[in-house]
């Protein structure tokens, strides 16, 4: 599977005709850990996405499973999931980006507090402290939420997309100073794009744009 995910990531990075990633698990829980043998680069190239990537959390996301997660852009749950790093009683670290991300998200004492006693947070905390950022009352009513979050983002411009992820993403550890040179420099060159020209006419049309990615 994790084989399978790793030329899925590469497909959807080379398909033009694909603008959005989702991914989500099968059964009652999203993942609950990988075997030894998962390659490391696997979460790694998710991360590393140019196009927007959403986890579908239809259930509890634990360890591995829960970094896999971490490297999605956006995470959409249910009531009924709960998420853990719980590595530390197993004698071992986290090691596919969990130290990394999850304070980036929660803060630095949350995530301290889940790495180091493994107890897991429910689905309600995980919203209010941003692990999460929709809540779905039901499993049916998360898959719409994810569907509709995965068409929305779809319609966006696909230059557009990839540059607000750059923006956000190497933003971060740039001061903000470097980090507003890096949005203006982003901005101006979406100005210069077919799809801003397209942007602009749907706009006085009153129709949807038809972006095209260039």
């Amino acid at each position: 599977m994790a084989h399978e995910l790793l030329e899925l990531a590469a497909t959807v990075e080379d398909d033009d005709a694909i603008l959005c990633f989702a991914l989500t698990g099968a059964g009652a829980h999203f993942c609950q850990g990988f075997d030894d043998a998962v390659n490391p680069r696997l979460v790694e190239t998710l991360a590393a996405l140019s196009k927007p990537a959403i986890a579908i959390l239809n259930g509890d996301a634990r360890d591995e499973g829960l970094e896999l997660a971490l490297a999605c852009d956006i995470r959409v749950t249910w009531r009924g999931a709960a998420f853990a790093l719980t590595q530390l009683q197993r004698g071992i670290l986290p090691h596919f980006g969990g130290t990394q991300r999850l304070p980036r998200l929660v803060g630095p004492a949350q995530a301290l507090r889940m790495l180091l006693t493994g107890d897991p947070l429910d689905a309600e905390s995980a919203l209010r402290l941003g692990l999460v950022t929709y809540l779905a009352d039901g499993p049916e009513d998360l898959q719409l939420a994810g569907r509709q979050l995965a068409a929305t983002l779809a319609s966006r411009g696909p230059l557009g997309v990839r540059m607000v992820k750059d923006a956000v993403l190497k933003g971060y550890d740039m001061t903000l100073e470097q980090g507003v040179r890096l949005e203006e420099d982003l901005y101006a060159l979406l100005q210069t794009s077919a799809d801003r020209a397209e942007g602009v006419r749907a706009f006085l049309e009153r129709r949807k744009p038809l972006f095209k990615g260039v």
